[in-house]
């Protein structure tokens, strides 16, 4: 079974920054496209950013300007997160998300999801 396994998650301090990882557990997802999605409470999933396999190209959310920066290691397995100068409006479950290709930004765009990593951030 397909596991994405998120980390990193936690308590930060508004302005603060943290950075995520998830760790895919089959080689194939080396060749995949890879993400983040976001839920705050009492809100839907968002996307946040997506990476190709190549690293080559990447796409974020409207909302993120430069303030979030995907990235990927093949030679690990792993995708990453970098979130500078956070807000507390950021504060949600972030999941690692995967697919063979890119095919927007829904949520159904995505066949596997990690369990998810929790961010707080406080004022």
């Amino acid at each position: 079974q397909v596991r994405l396994v998120e980390s990193g998650g936690g308590l930060v301090q508004a302005g603060n920054s943290l950075k995520l990882s998830c760790t895919a557990s089959e080689d194939r997802f080396k060749r995949y496209v890879k993400g983040w999605f976001r839920q705050a409470p009492g809100k839907e999933q968002e996307f946040v950013a997506a990476i190709d396999w190549s690293g080559g190209n990447t796409y974020y959310a409207d909302f993120v300007t430069s303030q979030f920066t995907i990235s990927r290691d093949n030679s690990k397995n792993t995708v990453y997160l970098q979130m500078n100068k956070l807000k507390p409006e950021d504060t949600a479950v972030y999941y690692c998300v995967g697919n063979i290709n890119y095919e927007g930004t829904s949520p159904q765009s995505f066949e596997w999801w990690g369990q998810g990593t929790q961010v707080t951030v406080s004022t």
